[in-house]
């Protein structure tokens, strides 16, 4: 009986040798689990390994990667084709190297291929390449790559130096509000998402809601043109009808004909200079309707900046019946120019004032349209564009350069484009000078004159060439 135990205990004992030596192996294998698992930040986190593991899909999070995918497919059917062209190349001269040893080819065709059949269609990849935008996997929560969700989308690059944001360029808040400019195709509706949305919640035939600041804030960063809506406008409920053409020029406008509720001011009295509370700050004086009569037909400055009316209409005497002026202001340059008989259309925003309320009660034409929207208008049909109070030196120089293009667009030969008291500091002024004479105008008059130690004013008035084809 001994004999038959000892094998079946051998047998036990082996068993559990086994088993407690898989049980070891168990212990090492879930302490060097544990070990990686910490290691990779899931219990003491480790934010460069944990971007590996969570930061991919916020690093692409509003990127256009189908943009990004259709531009790289582009260079890479360009290098491609580039390929091919030069391996037909190198197979038609082995095939026809008897005739080449024969034929000699100048230094000039042998140039002229290179710079038609390499160098230009390697250039093209090559800047087609560089203006492709990735996302910075670096600083992911300070990435600018929503700003330009589309930007891979266009090929053109002026359109995408179009469409770029154009930044201050003192590093301050724009007139606007804003710390960029976003100039309007309608591709910045993909960043303002949720505005964009609230906007658009309303009930179909019903009140709009009293959003007009939503809608311009919307206007104020790129996504302009709105969209339209199917529901009815808000107005006074107290609306008054308006005065007579004869008195609504130069007189304070009834206060029931506004909406005044986003406003600070509840009244046109309130927006008088001197209140530091009304809520708006660029245009000083702009409601005082007695101040305003003076300008631009009474001399009371001994600035050379300050030019009046009747000098400039006599440089096209008979010659200057429509125009528009382009600025911040309640429409007092185009209730002085309708006296002189001349039509003028008035931009404006409301920047914390009733602005366009203002104009309309006036019985002019206000236009509601943002800095960096195309003007509604044909070309070469404005006899007179005036600008003051508005662009000033914390413009982006190739913002500015697209609105003096634009500009130029609806001026007609011959038409005379007048700036008004543009201000800026001492080191800039050449860069800005370089910005108005690039388009070759003809200059009838132009001054310039200290604002402070750092600042200077600039005032001119150009005639656009005919440039006749």
């Amino acid at each position: 009986m001994r004999r038959s135990c000892l094998p079946k205990c051998r047998l036990g004992r082996i068993m559990g040798w086994l088993q407690i030596l898989l049980g070891g192996l168990v212990i090492i294998v879930s302490i060097s689990s544990l070990f990686k698992f910490y290691s990779a930040g899931f219990f003491l986190r480790n934010e460069d390994i944990c971007r590996q593991f969570y930061g991919g899909k916020d690093a692409y999070e509003g990127f256009d990667i189908n943009a990004l995918f259709d531009r790289v497919g582009e260079v890479l059917n360009k290098l491609e084709s580039l390929q091919e062209k030069l391996e037909s190349a190198v197979q038609q001269m082995e095939k026809n190297k008897d005739v080449l040893h024969t034929t000699n080819i100048t230094k000039l065709e042998y140039k002229k291929y290179l710079e038609e059949e390499v160098i230009r269609p390697l250039y093209s990849a090559h800047i087609s390449l560089r203006l492709i935008r990735l996302p910075n996997p670096e600083g992911i929560r300070n990435s600018t790559m929503k700003e330009e969700p589309l930007i891979n989308t266009f090929v053109i690059e002026e359109i995408r130096k179009y469409i770029t944001p154009k930044e201050s360029r003192t590093g301050k808040i724009n007139i606007y509000g804003t710390e960029r400019i976003y100039n309007t195709i309608g591709h910045a509706c993909v960043l303002y998402k949720k505005e964009l949305e609230e906007y658009m919640n309303y009930d179909i035939g019903s009140y709009c809601n009293d959003d007009w600041n939503l809608a311009q804030k919307l206007m104020l960063n790129g996504c302009d043109p709105l969209p339209r809506r199917r529901c009815l406008t808000r107005a006074s409920k107290v609306y008054q009808k308006p005065y007579p053409i004869n008195e609504s020029l130069w007189k304070l406008p009834d206060d029931r004909n506004v909406r005044w509720s986003n406003y600070q001011c509840r009244n046109f009295k309130c927006l008088m200079s001197n209140n530091s509370k009304r809520g708006y700050s660029k245009c000083v004086g702009c409601f005082e309707t007695e101040k305003e009569k003076l300008k631009w037909v009474v001399t009371n400055s001994s600035l050379p900046v300050d030019f009046l009316i009747s000098d400039v209409l006599a440089i096209k005497s008979g010659e200057i019946r429509i125009g528009l002026d382009f600025g911040v202001g309640t429409g007092t340059f185009a209730a002085r120019m309708i006296e002189n008989n001349v039509t003028v259309v008035s931009t404006a925003l409301n920047l914390g004032a009733p602005f366009n309320e203002m104009i309309a009660l006036r019985g002019l034409v206000p236009l509601y349209v943002t800095l960096n929207q195309r003007l509604p208008f044909f070309d070469n049909i404005m006899d007179l564009i005036h600008t003051a109070g508005f662009l000033d030196g914390w413009i982006d120089l190739q913002l500015l350069d697209f609105i003096l293009f634009d500009w130029d667009r609806i001026l007609r030969p011959g038409g005379l484009l007048w700036i008004d008291r543009f201000f800026c500091n001492k080191k800039d002024l050449d860069d800005f000078m370089y910005m108005f004479l690039q388009l070759r105008y003809k200059k009838h008059k132009w001054a310039i004159s200290p604002k402070s130690k750092d600042e200077v004013y600039f005032s001119a008035v150009l005639e656009k060439p005919p440039r006749a084809i």
